[in-house]
C-alpha cells in the first residue's frame, strides 16, 4: 500500500525516530509499503519518518534491488564524495551534499536478522541520507553553501510519453 509522504517543513520530520523493539509483521508491512511508496514516487530511498512513522526503519534501492534496514547504525565512515541530492519530502529541491564515500552500517533485515552492509559510492550516500532522517536531519541542513540550493521543476509527462 502506498503511503503519503510528509512534506517539509512538517515538524514531524525534525523528530528523533524511536528504535524498533522487534521486527513484527506490522514492521514487515511498513517495509513493504515504504518500498512501494519509494518506487512509485519515484525515489531511491525512504525513511519511516517520511511516511509519518516515528520508527528507525529505512529502505533504499540504488537500482540493484530494494534493501531494508531496521535500527540502522553507521559504524564506520571514511572518504569524501559529493552528490547532488534531492528528497521526496522536498520535491523540486536539489543541492550538492558532501558525505562519506565509504560506510559500514549495521542493523536488522526484514526477518529480524542482524545485517552489516559495507558499501561506497551512491548507496553510501543514500544510506547516510536516510539515517539522517531518523535523527531529524534533512539534506538541506548539510548543504555547505545555501546559495547552491536549487529549485527545479519536475519534468511534466506529455500524453505521448505516457503511451
Amino acid at each position: 500500500m502506498r503511503r503519503k509522504i510528509v512534506k517539509f517543513p512538517d515538524p514531524f520530520l525534525r523528530r528523533q525516530a524511536k528504535p524498533v523493539k522487534k521486527v513484527t509483521p506490522e514492521i514487515v508491512k511498513l517495509i513493504d509499503d515504504m518500498i512501494e511508496t519509494m518506487h512509485a514516487a519515484p525515489g531511491v530511498g525512504l525513511a519511516a519518518p517520511q511516511v509519518k512513522k516515528s520508527l528507525r526503519v529505512i529502505v533504499a534501492d540504488p537500482g540493484s534491488g530494494a534493501i531494508a534496514l531496521v535500527n540502522p547504525k553507521i559504524l564506520e565512515s571514511s572518504g569524501c564524495q559529493t552528490f547532488t541530492e534531492g528528497c521526496l519530502c522536498l520535491p523540486g529541491v536539489e543541492a550538492p551534499v558532501e558525505r562519506a564515500s565509504h560506510v559500514k552500517i549495521k542493523g536488522h533485515d526484514r526477518d529480524g536478522q542482524p545485517i552489516t552492509i559495507t558499501t561506497d559510492g551512491f548507496l553510501a550516500t543514500i544510506l547516510q541520507h536516510e539515517v539522517d532522517h531518523l535523527d531529524g536531519i534533512v539534506f538541506i541542513d548539510r548543504v555547505k553553501d545555501p546559495s547552491l540550493i536549487k529549485h527545479v521543476q519536475p519534468k511534466k509527462e506529455t500524453k505521448e510519453e505516457l503511451l
